[in-house]
């Protein structure tokens, strides 16, 4: 009988053996797969277009000076008719043209002791806006406005209020393309790291889209926009 229980004590503890063996080498051979699955590669992808701006804003300045504000108001009146006349009569629509109420400066009012006499008393600075999707339009009239400084409208610029703008106004339609086309080479980008470092490129690990950004073109085409986006992904590698 004790001969019995010798044995079987044995056999147990043979098969505990052997248990806790495989129970290492397969814990063993986890955690080296675990090793091998943790190793990735942090790639970045561009995607970089250039697009027609939509919507212009121009903002048209001009001056009128005068001793009499009643002859003042009326002489911007008339300017400010001629002007949206002449707009009307290039292909820009009424819509898209608003007419602000003047500014007007009383100079004598604003001597500060300085015996210096103006020699008008008033200033008024009337601006007319031109918010317009009709790009070509509005820039083919930019090139012709002189042709109302020559009639008596003393057009200003040079100042934040006089600056144009383009907006380019649809980027969520574009925002799929781009962010698909900035994955897709980011993933060229790591298999070919993969490829050199004799990999094999696996699933994404994380990803990160970075913010568009829509800049001029250059300063001589502000009205074509380059929209730029940067995709940071990581993916796994094994070999």
């Amino acid at each position: 009988m004790e001969c019995n229980n010798k044995i079987a004590a044995t056999v147990l503890g043979f098969f505990v053996f052997l248990g806790l063996a495989t129970l290492g080498a397969f814990l063993s051979k986890a955690a080296m797969d675990y090793k091998m699955y943790d190793r990735s590669v942090t790639v970045k992808g561009l995607s970089e277009r250039e697009y027609k701006a939509d919507i212009v804003i121009w903002p048209i300045q001009f001056t009128v000076a005068n001793n009499d504000l009643a002859f003042l108001y009326n002489a911007i009146d008339e300017q400010a008719a001629k002007l949206r006349g002449f707009l009307e009569e290039n292909g820009i629509t009424g819509d898209a043209i608003t007419v602000a109420s003047p500014v007007i400066t009383d100079k004598s009012a604003q001597q500060y002791g300085n015996n210096g006499r103006a020699e008008f008393r008033y200033a008024a600075v009337q601006t007319v806006t031109v918010y317009s999707d009709n790009i070509d339009a509005v820039r083919k009239v930019m090139g012709t406005l002189s042709r109302l400084g020559k009639q008596g409208i003393a057009f200003t610029g040079g100042n934040y209020q006089s600056q144009i703008e383009y907006l380019f106004t649809r980027l969520n339609e574009v925002k799929p393309e781009m962010i698909e086309e900035a994955t897709t080479k980011a993933r060229e980008v790591a298999q070919k790291f993969a490829t050199d470092s004799q990999s094999s490129l696996g699933k994404i690990k994380r990803a990160s889209q970075g913010q568009f950004s829509i800049t001029a073109r250059d300063n001589n085409n502000p009205h074509i926009k380059r929209v730029r986006v940067v995709s940071t992904v990581e993916y796994y590698l094994s070999d």
